[in-house]
């Protein structure tokens, strides 16, 4: 097939939104349709945030469509410079990346960075209605499919200002668009509580299963803010302390522009809820704020209960101890936040982390010292919790290997081993089917299973959970070591004793290693607190001098051997041979030098401290290849101690 100039397309205005809606709201799903009202809630409460204004107003109509309004600035609508024969608003509806916060000075913080919520909106819409009040009148334009269908009408004077979007989602880009009443009041009481004093108002005009139904209307205002939302997120007959550890700091961050807020309550209960967001934005997948807040809780309730000398003798508090049960928000405001993906489900930003963790760590500090007593309740729990997790991790010192292994998908991937003793079982995991057989035959094959891998596995840092949830490689491992992922991870659920991760010793398996450390950091952190996460440390080198061989782990230890070797006979034949990986060893090589317990060496993987660790896989495993680069330099050579990540 020829391939020349006259296949090439230029895709003018929006019509590249259309043709790929996932690379800009996730997809054509569910999910993706609600993202749309989220873009415009974004831009009102950016008006609201930046104190321009205090209420706003989302109506889901009869017709199927859904209008956001508030009582802001309203946009401009007078012509641009680069553009004279339009209005600023028509710029701002059809063209991509244009907006007034590319710099501070008309938003001091937003969550819509990029110029592009509105505008998408509009290009997947069948058609969007924009009314806009100021400079004395009301302005209205029309448009269809991303393109305006009218020009800029002057309508009536007014004294009112605002903005009012109505649109239609288009039912030839999403398979349904219906919206979901219930999605619509958690956004709209989310705004509420994370711009305190605003008012939302959530009006429904469907008329569901009365036809003569009048609109429903759900006001949200918390005047107190994330402590209100708190309050009722938890009874406060479940709460461990009766009022939230919560703080308000304004003027957070280098440029003095920010805000962070937080209020946090613990419940005996298991599982907790902790919402964090970025200038109103949810990040639901975490990220720096979420690093930083973690931290300064663990450190804080720790260094308290060793003041004290509450936690009795042999018992130490794990994180999950700490942090069990935790229920709360965290909302931050950045003048300039980083996000990983138009969606924002991650903050990026970097040495955000330490700065969140400096201010909740001095706040917790005062709050725990300030009431004692109150504090001691919390403390409790977590030692309580603790015993109950060494009493589990007793109880669970056999497992069903059978039946773990029948529940698996793995067929031909997964070997596993035979002992039902935990703790004494292995899951080696290797790169391909030559180490893989390898490995195999090296194996304990009572205590040791081996888990081959197809090449580079998924960087989790940079994918999108749709890519995460299809990775064949991910649900592997998934599955094979039996606990879940994220939130539900269950450590008490782990099959095997010690994951090991054992790639070639060279530079293609020093990335695959770092693949799998982001892997088990960003997804089954809990396996690397306690200590189950190794890297295997096979040789580069094998030396030979007559019938005796040594084994050399890199360059710098073959230089060693051979001077020793020569020092005690100076004119010794010496056979140097490098192997190009795991799959070139023999079973016997491989068992002796890297799998077998009384011969081999291998690193534990710790965390020493969580804020930099995670601004370290920011760094390295991130979308900025400028901070990729920078890191290698300052890093290489890596440590020989320990694996600090």
């Amino acid at each position: 097939m020829s391939y020349n100039a006259s296949q090439i397309e230029v895709l003018e205005g929006l019509e590249g939104v259309r043709r790929r809606p996932g690379m800009y709201i996730g997809g054509t799903d569910e999910q993706a349709l609600h993202h749309l009202v989220v873009e415009l809630l974004d831009n009102a409460t950016d008006e609201v945030s930046s104190g321009h204004a205090n209420r706003v107003q989302v109506t889901l109509r009869k017709d199927g469509a859904v209008s956001v309004w508030d009582n802001g600035r309203g946009i401009p609508v007078d012509p641009l410079p680069r553009y004279p024969d339009k209005s600023a608003l028509e710029v701002i509806m059809t063209t991509l990346h244009a907006g007034g916060k590319f710099n501070d000075q008309a938003y001091e913080t937003a969550g819509g960075l990029n110029g592009v919520g509105v505008s998408v909106v509009n290009a997947l819409s069948a058609w969007t209605e924009v009314v806009v009040e100021r400079d004395g009148f009301r302005w209205r334009q029309r448009y269809e499919r991303g393109r305006a269908a009218c020009p800029l009408e002057q309508l009536e004077a007014t004294r009112r200002h605002g903005t009012l979007v109505t649109f239609l989602p288009d039912d030839a880009i999403f398979p349904q668009t219906r919206f979901d009443p219930q999605r619509l009041v958690e956004m709209c009481r989310s705004k509420a509580y994370l711009n305190r004093g605003v008012t939302v108002v959530l009006r429904d005009e469907t008329p569901g299963v009365d036809p003569n139904q009048k609109a429903v209307d759900q006001t949200f205002l918390y005047p107190d803010g994330v402590r209100d939302f708190v309050r009722e997120m938890v009874p406060g007959e479940q709460r461990v302390i009766a009022e939230p550890f919560a703080g308000l700091v304004e003027r957070f961050g280098d440029d003095g522009k920010g805000r962070l807020e937080w209020a946090m309550v613990w419940t005996a209960e298991e599982r907790g809820s902790t919402l964090f967001y970025c200038n109103t934005i949810p990040t639901r997948e975490g990220g720096v704020h979420e690093a930083g807040l973690r931290a300064a809780l663990i450190k804080g309730v720790r260094e308290f209960a060793e003041a004290r000398n509450l936690v009795p003798k042999g018992l130490e508090l794990s994180p999950e101890d700490v942090l069990e049960g935790l229920n709360g928000v965290l909302s931050l405001f950045l003048s300039n936040p980083e996000f990983a993906g138009q969606t924002k489900d991650r903050l990026t930003n970097a040495g955000v982390a330490r700065k969140v963790e400096a201010v909740v760590k001095d706040n917790l500090d005062h709050w725990l010292h300030g009431a004692p007593e109150r504090a001691t309740r919390l403390v409790d729990l977590a030692i309580e919790r603790a015993r109950e997790r060494l009493n589990r991790k007793k109880s669970q010192a056999r497992v069903t290997r059978k039946s773990a292994t029948t529940r698996l998908t793995l067929p031909g991937k997964l070997t596993d081993c035979i002992s039902s003793d935990t703790s004494a079982t292995e899951l080696f995991i290797v790169e391909g089917d030559s180490a893989g057989g390898s490995a195999k035959q090296a194996r304990d094959r009572n205590t040791q299973a081996v888990l081959p891998l197809r090449g580079k596995i998924l960087n989790v840092e940079q994918a999108n959970l749709e890519k995460f949830e299809a990775n064949v490689e991910i649900k592997n491992l998934i599955t094979a070591i039996g606990a879940d992922h994220g939130r539900a991870f269950a450590l008490e659920k782990v099959r095997y004793g010690r994951v090991v991760i054992m790639t070639d010793a060279d530079v293609d398996g020093a990335h695959i290693a770092s693949l799998l450390l982001t892997f088990f950091y960003r997804h089954m952190a809990p396996l690397i607190q306690a200590g189950r996460l190794f890297l295997a440390q096979p040789p580069l080198y094998r030396i030979t001098t007559g019938a005796e061989t040594r084994y050399a782990l890199d360059d710098a230890a073959k230089q060693v051997m051979i001077a020793a070797i020569l020092k005690k006979r100076a004119n010794a034949k010496v056979e140097i041979s490098r192997f190009k990986g795991l799959g070139e060893m023999d079973p016997a090589q491989l068992r002796e030098t890297t799998m077998s317990p009384q011969s081999r060496h291998m690193l534990k993987v710790v965390v020493d401290d969580p804020v930099s660790t995670d601004d370290t896989f920011d760094r390295l495993m991130g979308k900025r290849p400028a901070e990729r680069f920078r890191f290698i330099q300052e890093k290489a050579p890596f440590a020989k101690e320990h694996l600090d990540i």
